[in-house]
């Protein structure tokens, strides 16, 4: 790893927390990272002054340090390990940015080589697994279907699961990237009733995913470029995005020393959630109750309006407040693909119009909705033929790789500790139990 990789934190002074009924002064350290805003360290905040912070849903609390991913939500910045995710995703591949994610820097063409390879040869899944979906019904969400085999996993590759050992927990890793796309294909072939189709070595990971989804023993599915070409973008957008909620749920998961599979099968159950991985599926279920192009401006009046519950779906961002980087390129890409299949399709074409009037609308631009990354793979992912209800399965699929990566990175940080977050309690006061004969 280079040395720009390698820096850790640095101390950069210290404030000064005055208890207010003792007079007791804390001083605590404030600690900078490479890029965003210096962090004040409270660690030793309960035991100077018998104090916790209060900080619901961790919006002003690092938990970590990590050398990943940055982002800047205001000037609409996402880096992978330094490097911008649109050039990443224009100018690499997915598992070039696996290799990235999890060690750190860009492979050289023999590293690049053997990255691929042994993910091509770990994509098979034991046959055992098989006989799993039988147990599920077939109108199962493939989310849950999806949590239920990723746990298991651990039952059939118990042979790595030593999370001290660094081999083990980089075996476990490549297992896990190159498993995800088979686990996927199959609950979504479950689902419809057709065989499962196994993987083929001499296609590359996004086209070996989107063969086993698609083809059919009758007859050859052949790949199309375009589509193959805007999945892996789509693959490579979903790859990571520094401690959100999914990813926070690995960690700390991971924290307990949980094995592998079972710290990714808690993220994959987090991201299920519809505020965080199934924005994109909302997106297209927003867009089949607008009836026509001609009544968007109904909807849109809608949506202004707060004590109205329908919500346009797809702008926005928590963290963004700028256009999301990766919109950007998923916009350039949705053209493409719009433009190779020729799609003419009543919901795409309502989704165009009111892309066009969420950039033009001074109510959407004062408030700085732009469309994000979930509106547009919605789009994309529709026009390939993909149902709504595998929208979050193939987000998961992407982000395996980043959760590994964060796995990784925490059980190998010394200063992690298993997590414990503290409460502030508003309950009943200590007080005495009346038997049950005794209580009015």
């Amino acid at each position: 790893m280079s040395a720009k990789s390698q820096q850790a934190s640095k101390s950069s002074g210290s404030v000064t927390l005055t208890d207010p009924s003792s007079g007791q002064a804390l001083e605590l350290p404030v600690l900078s990272g490479t890029l965003g805003p210096s962090v004040v360290d409270i660690r030793a905040l309960y035991s100077g002054s018998g104090y916790f912070t209060y900080d619901p849903g961790y919006t002003s609390t690092g938990a970590c340090e990590s050398k990943i991913t940055f982002i800047d939500g205001e000037k609409g910045i996402l880096l992978h390990r330094g490097y911008p995710i649109g050039e990443l995703a224009e100018q690499s591949d997915f598992l070039e940015v696996a290799y990235l994610l999890l060690r750190g820097e860009l492979p050289n063409e023999t590293e690049a080589k053997d990255f691929v390879d042994t993910i091509t040869r770990h994509t098979m899944v034991h046959e055992q697994i098989n006989y799993l979906y039988r147990g599920f019904r077939r109108d199962a969400h493939p989310m849950a279907v999806m949590i239920g085999v990723v746990g298991a996993l651990a039952a059939f590759y118990h042979d790595a699961t030593d999370i001290g050992d660094s081999t083990h927990r980089m075996i476990a890793s490549h297992r896990l990237i190159a498993k995800m796309p088979t686990i996927a294909a199959m609950a979504y072939k479950y689902a419809v009733g057709q065989p499962f189709v196994y993987p083929r070595n001499d296609l590359t990971y996004t086209e070996n995913f989107l063969h086993m989804l698609f083809a059919v023993p009758c007859e050859e599915y052949k790949i199309n470029p375009v589509q193959a070409r805007a999945m892996d973008r789509i693959l490579i957008l979903h790859a990571d995005h520094e401690q959100n909620a999914s990813t926070s749920t690995v960690r700390l998961a991971g924290s307990s020393g949980a094995n592998p599979y079972a710290c990714i099968a808690a993220g994959i159950a987090t991201l299920w959630g519809p505020a965080h991985g199934g924005a994109n599926e909302a997106v297209v279920r927003m867009l089949e109750e607008i009836p026509t192009v001609e009544q968007i401006p109904e909807y849109i009046a809608r949506a202004k309006d707060k004590n109205d519950p329908f919500r346009l779906m797809g702008f926005g961002h928590r963290v963004y407040k700028n256009y999301d980087p990766r919109a950007t390129v998923l916009r350039e890409t949705c053209s493409e693909v719009l433009d190779d299949f020729g799609i003419d399709d009543d919901k795409l074409k309502i989704a165009v119009e009111l892309e066009k009037i969420a950039l033009n609308d001074e109510y959407f631009i004062e408030r700085k909705l732009y469309p994000n990354v979930d509106f547009y793979s919605g789009l994309i992912l529709k026009a390939l033929g993909i149902p709504p209800e595998l929208f979050t399965v193939i987000f998961a699929l992407a982000r395996t790789v980043g959760w590994v990566a964060q796995w990784n990175e925490m059980i190998e940080d010394p200063s992690q500790k298993i997590g414990r977050p503290r409460q502030l309690y508003t309950g009943a006061a200590e007080r005495s139990f009346i038997p049950l004969a005794d209580r009015g």
